[in-house]
């Protein structure tokens, strides 16, 4: 599933993380890859997120494209984001990649896990 109309999509994937995602890349040196967010078991509230590049779509992966830049998501996972932002920011915290998800009832102080 790969769509660019943003009424249509199943979670937000903003313009700044995008953009960091490709300057990512770039410095990577492999235009090939891809930005996977996923769920698993763990962290403090009981689910945590986690990033990683990859360089190909898996069966079943929802693909969400913001300004030329695929972010892919497997079907476990997409069950917990949807309807989620994510998004990168830069503040008193620092520079972050930040997931405001509907579906969690708890986050941690983090933001990095939750609970649903």
């Amino acid at each position: 599933m790969s769509t660019e109309n943003p009424t249509d999509l199943p979670l937000i994937f903003t313009a700044s993380a995008a953009a960091k995602v490709a300057q990512l890349i770039v410095e990577e040196g492999k235009p090939e890859l891809m930005l996977r967010v996923y769920v698993q078991g763990g962290g403090c509230s009981g689910f945590q997120y986690g990033f990683t590049f990859d360089e190909s779509v898996q069966d079943g992966d929802t693909e969400v494209v913001t300004d030329g830049v695929k972010l892919l998501i497997d079907p476990m996972s997409m069950q917990y984001l949807t309807g989620a932002e994510i998004d990168y920011t830069e503040g008193l915290q620092g520079a972050q990649f930040v997931i405001r998800n509907p579906s969690a009832s708890t986050t941690c102080g983090c933001g990095s896990s939750f609970a649903v």
